[in-house]
């Protein structure tokens, strides 16, 4: 059978020209929203509510010493630090006891382990959540930085501001440093950031972070918690907000003021196991938010690859050059503004190399997810 070169030619370019469309959907109809949004000042509200800060750590005592006098001492009027010590066997629970003793608002539960019953994060907040005196709940994890002391003002003033909020979606970047590790994961955190705040700003929210995230007692325990997934070692924070989230419940808060730091890992083998963690519980999400995310990352993917294959095929250099320079200007007038907002000007240089890692690193750790179950949180 004989192929037609001008007919391959112009399925190639049609091709192309369906990627293009695809991901300036993306670009256009999500980012742009997060692009235009108006970060308000952080302030108190009339009314706010008291607050229940939950942490749960386990072996954390170093991370403990470091960020949680920053937790206690956050400007509030009323709230307390509920940690979690998920059976630990490092020097976590003389730590704690230390700092209760100074901190009247501080509530350790203590978690062991039963040799026959393996305990994970999910069973060590459901403690936690059940221990907590107050209807709003803050999450973060043991090796989270507030950003300021106007962190919790920041998260709780937005149950304050809108009465139907019952899921407040915050940001956590990465501390930065040297390396690419960090230098990519900062871009990879920023990107889902962005993906997911801008889909809250739609109406579709469809995931949240654990490292910033709050939402109320009542909407746990009315879903019956993390039942629908106790199964899964990871998911406590974007299954949950997957499965419970609505465009009427939910808002989001990117204040600096209100941003929870982290730091990156350090080696490959570290970052592997983290990402895999993360990105196995993706097939379990709502089947419209697996579409969205999916097309997203198959068409970023295989645009990069089309335009490769398009040079080696030798297509027309202008059609090729003229595809990936448009969505690129694209890219760096919508992204410019966010990445400012969610602490990354500095990665915006390396978009173009950033941008094709981001979308291998997509559909590895999708294909990885898929087919290798996650066996333990740490």
């Amino acid at each position: 059978m004989n192929f037609n070169p001008v007919y391959i030619k112009y399925v190639a370019y049609t091709v192309l020209g369906v990627l293009l469309l695809i991901q300036l959907f993306y670009l256009l109809y999500y980012h742009l929203r997060l692009m235009r949004y108006k970060v308000e000042p952080v302030t108190a509200q009339p009314v706010m509510p008291p607050v229940s800060v939950i942490i749960s750590a386990r072996n954390e005592a170093e991370n403990l010493a470091r960020f949680l006098p920053l937790v206690l001492a956050q400007h509030y009027h009323q709230f307390e630090v509920v940690v979690v010590n998920d059976c630990s066997f490092d020097a976590s629970y003389l730590l704690l006891q230390q700092l209760q003793a100074t901190s009247p608002h501080l509530k350790v539960v203590t978690v062991t382990e039963h040799p026959r019953f393996k305990t994970g994060k999910k069973f060590a907040l459901t403690m936690g959540i059940k221990a907590a005196a107050h209807e709003h709940l803050l999450f973060t994890d043991a090796d989270c930085e507030p950003a300021s002391a106007q962190w919790l003002m920041g998260m709780a003033s937005c149950f304050a501001e809108n009465e139907q909020a019952q899921i407040i979606l915050g940001y956590s970047p990465y501390t930065k440093t040297k390396g690419f590790i960090n230098a990519f994961t900062r871009f990879e955190t920023i990107k889902t950031g962005m993906n997911y705040l801008s889909a809250a700003l739609a109406g579709n929210p469809y995931m949240g972070i654990g490292r910033n995230l709050a939402y109320t007692k009542t909407l746990f325990f009315s879903n019956k918690g993390f039942a629908a997934h106790m199964h899964l070692m990871a998911g406590d924070d974007d299954l949950f907000v997957n499965h419970h989230a609505s465009a009427n419940n939910t808002v989001i808060q990117i204040h600096p003021d209100a941003f929870t730091f982290s730091e990156t890992k350090t080696s490959l083998a570290a970052y592997f196991r983290q990402k895999k963690r993360h990105m196995g519980v993706g097939k379990y999400y709502r089947s419209s938010h697996r579409r969205l995310l999916s097309a997203d990352a198959i068409s970023g993917f295989l645009f990069y690859l089309t335009l490769i294959l398009g040079l080696a095929f030798k297509l027309n250099y202008w059609v090729i050059a003229g595809s990936y320079l448009f969505r690129l200007i694209l890219q760096v007038i919508v992204y410019q503004n966010i990445f400012k907002k969610l602490r990354g000007s500095d990665l915006l240089w390396g978009l173009p190399f950033f941008d094709v890692f981001y979308y291998l690193y997509l559909n590895l750790f999708g294909m990885i997810g898929a087919f290798i179950k996650t066996k333990q949180w740490k």
